[in-house]
């Protein structure tokens, strides 16, 4: 199995996976130029992908379904909520091929699982991800809210994970963001801390990597959260940093 992010954070996010000849995009909150161009730099062809699967109904996750779509002609997945919100709301244009899942439920592709599972992130009806090929477990867990319980088990069976570090608790306290704003990332339906992240990393005795995803442009950087992480989790772990604005390379699961 092998993982690419094409980019990670409020600006956008996008990851490529390839697991038993299936490829998959999960997200699609970057133009399809975008993707295209990245994708292309690691030999890889958009219109190749068999799915485009999004977790929730926030724009830098759902805004250019609608352009994968039409453009390239891959199905997309969502729920049905997060279909009629994200109409309303980011005008994603004519959808002919929309398949729909139940956040909770496992999505086939041939000899390859996709988990889904809801999360109480501030989306309609979120999900995040763990992709099964049958020997290895990759999890793409980004918007979360907070560390609900079932994480640390999900973790604890994974291989390799996309996991959100969004803020630093004292950039956040002390950076520019209004009041509301920041109650809305420090409560339950906002984002993990670097320090969240690296806890629930602990459970992880199996993770060959892990990829901080969802870093906040204002309230952290990647010297930070990867130095936060190293502090608390003291074991080596192999740690990448999917950036807002290229891609990771390729990851190997």
């Amino acid at each position: 199995m092998i993982a690419i992010s094409l980019q990670s954070g409020s600006n956008g996010n996008c990851i490529y996976v390839e697991a038993g000849g299936l490829r998959l995009l999960f997200d699609a909150g970057i133009c399809g130029a975008d993707a295209e161009r990245r994708l292309a730099q690691y030999g890889r062809d958009i219109r190749g992908v068999d799915a485009v699967i999004i977790s929730h109904d926030h724009a830098d996750h759902v805004r250019f379904a609608g352009v994968y779509q039409r453009k390239y002609k891959l199905p997309v997945y969502m729920t049905p909520q997060t279909l009629d919100v994200s109409r309303d709301r980011h005008r994603l244009g004519r959808l002919d091929n929309v398949h729909f899942f139940l956040s909770g439920g496992t999505l086939k592709f041939g000899g390859v699982s996709v988990e889904t599972i809801s999360t109480p992130h501030d989306g309609v009806d979120g999900s995040v991800f763990v992709v099964d090929c049958g020997q290895t477990r990759l999890g793409i867990l980004t918007d979360l809210g907070y560390a609900f319980e079932e994480l640390s088990a999900v973790i604890s069976s994974l291989d390799a994970v996309f996991i959100e570090s969004n803020y630093d608790p004292r950039m956040l306290d002390r950076g520019p963001y209004p009041e509301f704003l920041k109650r809305r990332i420090l409560g339950p339906g906002g984002h993990l801390s670097n320090h969240d992240a690296a806890h629930l990393l602990k459970s992880g005795g199996r993770l060959k990597w892990a990829c901080l995803a969802h870093l906040s442009e204002h309230n952290n950087n990647p010297q930070l959260a990867l130095q936060t992480h190293r502090d608390i989790l003291n074991n080596g772990l192999m740690l990448h940093i999917a950036g807002r604005h290229m891609a990771t390379g390729i990851l190997t699961v």
